[in-house]
């Protein structure tokens, strides 16, 4: 039986995968085989030595110590895609709240107090100060054309907007999913200069931090309204509310608050509702649940952010799992140990990524613990796990 312990409150989904006698789900157990998490800071996280792996259900893992995890041989997992279309959806009501000054209409609406007159007579002679502009015929840039972003670019379509994507970092999946009405642009700039409407989808990391900042506001057309469902960090706070207060930047509507921003004019936010469903919540958990069945029980790897995707069908009595560095010579040292002890691989696969490798061999015998203490002995190995 595995061990998970969950750190937020995870969708029932999960449990149609990892379900009793194979796994057990407590918010309390001590060493667990794995952790479920869904906006828990792991950073400091004290790692149990039986931990395997880490299932986010969700995108972002900016709350997880990815170096730290993968220097311990536990694989860390996400859900691409998973929350795609509850984000899409909040994006198409972002727009109108760029757009129109819907937000302090409701306000007004909700605030009035009838002294001047009836409301239905006084919203008619005042509703002209929450106008704004249409969308439609508008130019819109998408920063990142992944799982989200494309589902955002070929809706803008269905909105009459002309769509421009820059993604430096487009897979041919990815590429598929998006309409070829969509516009590819090769530079950043080059597509900042020519949007009305910004949105960005975009993964945190150290390139992507600070993408939007005064260099790269100074480019945009004045009056530019920007939209951010990626992660507020995207954004250097401190130069988007400088091009608020000079106008610079009509509008910003956002996904993650801050203390600053909820006092700064001209500012849209949402508390963190980007993949807050209930379709969404339960996509995740079952996807983060899925891949984390197929590591502990077959040791393959999907969707990990921090290890080589692997996967291979079960072909023999035994598989032995080996994390280790991406150095030469390492399948010699570790197919030595099985020729000495005359088992035959039945099939194997090796795949790597930077510095760190995953190597999976199906083998004809079972895998004694002497064996795999052996492998776990060779120069750079990191982590060994026997499946009998």
């Amino acid at each position: 039986m595995y061990r998970i312990r969950t750190l937020n409150n995870i969708s029932p989904s999960c449990r149609e995968i990892l379900s009793a006698p194979d796994y057990e789900l407590s918010d309390s157990e001590k060493n667990p085989d794995a952790l479920f998490v869904r906006a828990s800071d792991l950073h400091g996280y004290p790692f149990n030595p039986e931990l395997k792996c880490i299932g986010r259900a969700g995108i972002g893992v900016n709350t997880i110590p990815l170096e730290e995890c993968t220097s311990k041989g536990i694989v860390v997992f996400n859900t691409p895609g998973g929350n795609a279309n509850g984000v899409k959806e909040l994006f198409v009501f972002a727009l109108g709240m760029a757009s129109r000054d819907i937000f302090d209409g409701m306000k007004w609406v909700y605030s009035y107090d009838g002294s001047e007159g009836p409301i239905e007579t006084r919203m008619e002679k005042i509703k002209k100060q929450f106008a704004g502009p249409e969308y439609a015929g508008k130019v819109l840039g998408v920063i990142g054309t992944g799982n989200v972003g494309s589902l955002v670019a070929n809706i803008a379509l269905d909105l009459n907007m002309e769509v421009l994507a820059y993604d430096p970092y487009l897979s041919v999946d990815a590429a598929w999913k998006v309409s070829r009405h969509v516009q590819r642009i090769s530079s950043l700039d080059e597509l900042l200069k020519q949007c009305d409407y910004l949105t960005l989808h975009v993964p945190l990391n150290e390139e992507t931090r600070g993408l939007i900042n005064d260099k790269t506001i100074s480019v945009m057309k004045n009056g530019v309204r920007i939209i951010n469902y990626a992660r507020g960090e995207v954004v250097d706070e401190d130069a988007i509310i400088r091009a608020l207060e000079s106008g610079k930047v009509a509008r910003y509507v956002a996904d993650f608050p801050t203390e600053r921003l909820v006092h700064t004019k001209n500012v849209i936010l949402t508390p963190h509702l980007g993949g807050t469903t209930i379709e969404a919540e339960s996509n995740c958990a079952k996807m983060a649940a899925k891949e984390m069945d197929d590591y502990l029980r077959n040791g393959n790897i999907r969707n990990s952010v921090n290890m080589p995707n692997v996967y291979l069908e079960r072909n023999g009595e035994s598989r032995v799992c080996v994390i280790h560095k991406n150095v030469p010579g390492m399948l010699t040292k570790i197919m030595t140990v099985f020729s000495r002890d005359q088992i035959n691989i039945e099939n194997m696969s090796n795949k790597s990524r930077g510095e760190i490798a995953y190597s999976v061999f199906d083998v004809n015998a079972k895998i004694s613990k002497e064996i795999l203490h052996e492998i776990t002995e060779i120069d750079n190995v990191i982590r060994v796990r026997g499946l009998n």
